[in-house]
């Protein structure tokens, strides 16, 4: 069963060099599609050949389809550019190719340890964070929405056991910044697709985050990973927050 590697990236050199090692010798093309990166992204995706394509942003989804429909393998594996296999998930992953995989599942999810800077938060909601990422070609893509892109297969899906490392934020501040941006993303798209009154009610903006503080870290253990995970757990039950906040400014807006 033939495997193509599919990243889409800008501007993501920090990362991107390990990215691309760790899945050498694992596939039969790598397809990294580039929307204008302007520091060293595209001298070092060169340097591991990969088959390198630009295409001016066109939305996740959109972005990650276009390298989808650019790979020739029949199975695709969709990382981000700040993604990066464990040997032992790379094992994982070529021995499941080589085996006989059952007609009716269509995809693998992949468990994603996330890191801020160089430290691994485990627990706390943020772990196992399971991706849909290995999939059949043809019965594989990207659901088209505003933010918190996700495949959607034909079939069913397994989890794979071993983790990929996720390098995405440098530090706190980069991750609350982030935090923001997705609150405004996702009130956008439940104004659009799923608006529902209730969502946006003042109770629920204010009951909502603390049973989202609660829940992830006393039920979800975040309480044992540290003085980390509880500030990443106060930003995130603010991005909670600022989501309801943001979708009641969206509806009144519409009035």
């Amino acid at each position: 069963m033939t495997l193509s590697v599919t990243i889409v990236a800008q501007n993501e050199e920090r990362t991107v060099d390990r990215v691309l090692d760790a899945v050498k010798d694992l596939a039969e093309e790598i397809v990294f599609l580039d929307s204008g990166s302007t520091d060293k992204t595209i001298e070092i995706a060169q340097r591991h050949g990969v088959r390198l394509y630009h295409q001016d942003w066109l939305g996740y989804a959109e972005q990650k389809n276009k390298a989808i429909d650019l790979a020739s393998g029949q199975w695709i594996l969709s990382l981000d550019a700040d993604e990066i296999l464990t040997p032992e998930l790379k094992e994982e992953i070529r021995l499941l190719l080589k085996s006989d995989i059952p007609d009716n599942v269509s995809g693998f999810s992949l468990p994603r340890v996330l890191f801020i800077g160089d430290q691994p938060v485990r627990r706390g909601g943020f772990y196992p964070d399971a991706q849909l990422r290995l999939f059949r070609k043809d019965r594989g893509r990207f659901k088209t929405r505003i933010v918190h892109e996700a495949v959607k297969v034909d079939g069913d899906v397994v989890r794979l056991k071993n983790p990929m490392l996720h390098y995405s934020y440098k530090d706190v501040e980069q991750f609350a910044a982030a935090m923001d941006k997705y609150a405004r993303l996702s009130a956008r798209h439940y104004y659009e697709n799923a608006y529902k009154p209730w969502r946006a009610h003042p109770l629920n903006e204010l009951l909502h985050p603390w049973w989202t503080l609660f829940y992830r870290q006393v039920i979800r253990l975040g309480v044992l990973d540290g003085a980390l995970c509880f500030k990443l757990n106060i930003i995130y039950s603010d991005y909670i927050r600022k989501k309801i906040r943001y979708l009641r400014e969206l509806a009144q807006e519409s009035r």
